[in-house]
Order: C-alpha cells, then sequence, then structure tokens
C-alpha cells in the first residue's frame, strides 16, 4: 500500500524551540553552578525554593521569568514556555521515580461538586485529570512548546540533577481510581498496573509520580564559604540612616 502524502501548506509557521528537548545548551551547567554556588555561599541554610528555581532556570537559558497563577508558563523564551518544579532526592543522579506537587485541582470549586468523597473513584477521577487537561489545553494555546523542567536536589545542595519533559494532557480512560488507607485517592494506568496520581481531598492537591530519565543532567559542586553579612554590608556603606522606622507596636 502507496502512503500519501500530506499536503504542503503555505500558511504554516514553523518554529523550533531554543534548544532539543532535554538538550541543555553546552554552557548551561557551568551557569547553573554558578547559581548554586552562590546560593551556598550567601544563604545560612542551604536551599533552593520554587521561586527560585523558577529564576535560576530564567537567567540560565536567557529567558523571562514571569510568574503564573496556572504554574505551567513561569518561564517564556519565544514560543516556547516552562513550569519548573524541585523536588529533595538523596541520590540525584540514579533516583527512578519523584513526585511532583502539580497544582490544587478542586472538583469543588471546578464543577460545583459537594461531598467527593461520596462520589464514585473513577467519576471523580477523570474531573481531576479534566482540570489538569484544561489548564494544559489554556496554556497550549499561547505557545508552541510546553515543557516542565524538574531540579532534583540531593543533601546540602551539593549534588544536583536536572531534566525536562513536555508537559502533557492524559487520556483519563486509560487510568483508574482508589481511595487509599490515609483517603487520598490514587490513580492507576490500566496498562502498566503502576501508580501514576495522588490527589488529597483536604486541600484538593494533586501529585504526579514521574519517571525521571536516565539520560538527565547531573553536577555536583563544591561548598563555598559562607560570605560574611558584615564586610558586605561594610564594603557596600551601609548606614543606620538607611532603615526608617515607620512605626513601633
Amino acid at each position: 500500500m502507496v502512503e500519501r502524502k500530506g499536503p504542503r501548506l503555505r500558511t504554516v509557521e514553523k518554529y523550533n524551540p531554543p534548544y532539543l528537548l532535554n538538550k541543555f545548551p553546552s554552557d548551561f551547567p557551568i551557569r547553573l553552578g554558578k547559581e548554586v554556588i552562590f546560593y551556598l555561599a550567601t544563604r545560612r541554610t542551604p536551599r533552593i525554593e520554587g521561586s527560585d528555581w523558577e529564576e535560576i532556570f530564567a537567567r540560565i537559558i536567557d529567558a523571562e521569568w514571569k510568574p503564573s497563577n496556572v504554574g505551567l508558563d513561569d518561564i517564556v523564551l519565544q514560543q516556547t514556555a516552562w513550569g519548573a518544579k524541585t523536588v529533595k532526592n538523596p541520590k540525584p543522579a540514579t533516583v527512578k521515580k519523584i513526585r511532583l506537587i502539580s497544582g490544587r485541582n478542586s472538583p469543588v470549586y471546578s464543577y460545583g461538586d459537594k461531598k467527593v468523597t461520596e462520589r464514585d473513584e473513577n467519576e471523580l477521577g477523570e474531573k481531576i485529570l479534566g482540570i489538569w487537561n484544561e489548564r494544559v489545553s489554556a496554556v497550549k494555546k499561547q505557545f508552541k512548546h510546553l515543557r516542565t523542567v524538574v531540579l532534583i536536589k540531593g543533601e546540602g545542595l551539593r549534588e544536583l540533577a536536572v531534566y525536562e519533559f513536555d508537559t502533557s494532557r492524559y487520556i483519563p480512560e486509560d487510568y483508574w481510581w482508589q481511595w487509599n488507607d490515609n483517603k487520598n485517592l490514587e490513580g492507576y494506568s490500566k496498562q502498566s498496573r503502576e501508580h501514576v496520581f495522588t490527589w488529597q481531598p483536604h486541600g484538593s492537591q494533586f501529585t504526579i509520580i514521574e519517571d525521571v530519565p536516565e539520560k538527565r543532567l547531573t553536577i555536583r559542586v563544591k561548598q563555598p564559604p559562607i560570605v560574611d553579612s558584615a564586610k558586605v554590608l561594610a564594603e557596600i556603606n551601609f548606614d543606620d540612616s538607611w532603615v526608617e522606622v515607620i512605626s513601633k507596636p
């Protein structure tokens, strides 16, 4: 059987993303290392939170950091957008699966449901995925490419891994749902029988269990000396007059 070729369309505008998926620019590892070492040198407690990672990633790839209520398009570069996630794990280089908190999916707010814990599990799970899918669809209308970039943080931020994947919708019919012993709703793949989603009725937190690819960027950084805050203040010629007391209790 001869395969028919698709028609050529003059109106289609092709756009290539800044780089191939999960193939970070060549200077990415060093720039990431510099950012992490700066945080280690200036913070008493080694930490990089979600918004920190959004800013760091945007700077490294020379994109714009635009915090979003949706949380899927916080970093923008031309027609590509990223959502950024962080997760702690003692073995960033070898961890196989991680849990990513992926927003609050409330059937009460989105569908007007009441007493959700008494509803059919699969019907409820379908609505939870429906909220996620609608959120992804809304963002994809604005961008040609939508990705999620994940920072896996080792102990003390000394070892880190980064990878990214296309942010996608899920087909509700591919999953089945059940309540666990903690009264949280869990979604399972019908094909693999693996646990994929967790939804908490109190707070509506939606978590996706992701497979971490073997091909990931992993770096290890040296612990820098902590910057002396008194020296920094002296260097910038700090004076008490810089602080204005507006009111006192």
